[in-house]
């Protein structure tokens, strides 16, 4: 069976875990898995299910909650005495000061109720220093927004799973088709997920998860110099999503305050000269980590790069990053995206990408 922590919250770029499992158990090393763009978490908990040592960073608060939430998990019954110490204490918060646009979108995005319970949810949860806490938060990631007219585990009025759609398109939307925001009970809602997600018990060891840039992994991890073995990572892709825009209502719930507009400082590059410069400097801050011997797997795609420009550059970078012998084991696999972000959106009119799979050894 599945483990059912691996769904706790869909996540952009989400490579599954047999991709994660197939790597491991081709790696010949037993050392620290890594992962610097960690993501949703599935190489930190993968390995971890696999008996290996493993740890991850990521710059995006989501990625860290979700991440963090799976692979350093609480107790079941921890889990479901903070819920109802939650459920027991839960007040109506004074009433929040919004721009007109943010006013009218949680007006239409959530039942009146259920708003005051995700409101409550969102000041009272400590996330970033309590991992009960953080579990729960994570589990209402999975629960704010989603096809609520087809589940009834999902807060808000009907939005994608994956990415929030913005502010003013989205009440545009819902209200030329007359959709309402359904009553949901959050805490309901979160006890039955908790029953779900325990069902299948958590690995017995924990990984540890820094929010952190891959640049600056060496400072986050310094206890792991030499230690890590295997990394199997995705990087960002060129000129591919806005983490930031994308997740703003998430962030919103982690305790940001509400916007949708893009960040300067996302990370996302346009540029094919500052994205390798960019991915040489993540190798630079992960190689201080690596052991004399290490394997790394790269998934990686983007529209406007070749295959043999992805090979060139990845090596070029490792080779010039870590100063070591870098050898690919092979000339990388190549496979369609079936399902992307956009192409979700854009129904007869997808466009075919690829991804490819590349693997070196570091010696």
């Amino acid at each position: 069976m599945r483990h059912r922590f691996h769904s706790i919250c869909p996540y952009f770029a989400m490579f599954p875990e047999t991709f994660v499992e197939k790597h491991l158990a081709a790696s010949r090393f037993n050392g620290v898995v890594f992962d610097p763009f960690c993501g949703r978490g599935t190489t930190v908990f993968e390995a971890l299910l696999n008996g290996r040592e493993a740890a991850g960073c990521d710059l995006h608060p989501v990625a860290v909650c979700i991440t963090g939430a799976k692979c350093n998990p609480p107790t079941r019954e921890d889990v479901v005495l903070r819920l109802a110490e939650l459920e027991g204490s839960f007040s109506v918060l004074p009433p929040l000061i919004l721009a007109e646009e943010m006013a009218d979108f949680f007006a239409a995005c959530f039942h009146a109720d259920t708003y005051e319970q995700v409101r409550f949810l969102r000041a009272s949860l400590n996330w970033r220093d309590d991992s009960t806490d953080r579990f729960i938060a994570a589990l209402c990631l999975g629960a704010l927004h989603g096809e609520s007219h087809r589940s009834p585990n999902y807060f808000s009025n009907r939005m994608p799973r994956t990415i929030s759609t913005k502010p003013a398109y989205s009440v545009r939307w819902w209200r030329k088709h007359g959709y309402v925001a359904p009553c949901r009970d959050a805490f309901a809602i979160l006890r039955g997920m908790i029953d779900f997600r325990f069902h299948t018990p958590p690995p017995h060891n924990r990984g540890e998860i820094a929010e952190s840039d891959a640049r600056q992994a060496m400072t986050a991890f310094q206890h792991l110099e030499g230690k890590v073995t295997d990394i199997i990572t995705s990087p960002p892709y060129l000129d591919t999503t806005n983490y930031r825009e994308d997740q703003w209502l998430r962030l919103w719930f982690l305790g940001e305050d509400p916007k949708s507009i893009q960040a300067p400082d996302d990370g996302r590059h346009y540029n094919k000269v500052l994205y390798w410069a960019f991915l040489k400097e993540a190798w630079e801050g992960v190689a201080p980590l690596l052991a004399p011997q290490a394997r790394i797997v790269v998934r990686i795609g983007g529209r406007k790069l070749s295959k043999e420009e992805m090979f060139d550059s990845l090596l070029s970078t490792l080779k010039g990053a870590t100063g070591r012998h870098v050898q690919a084991v092979d000339d990388g696999v190549t496979t369609p995206v079936k399902r992307t972000q956009a192409n979700s959106f854009r129904g007869a009119k997808a466009s075919p990408t690829v991804e490819h799979d590349f693997c070196f050894i570091v010696g």
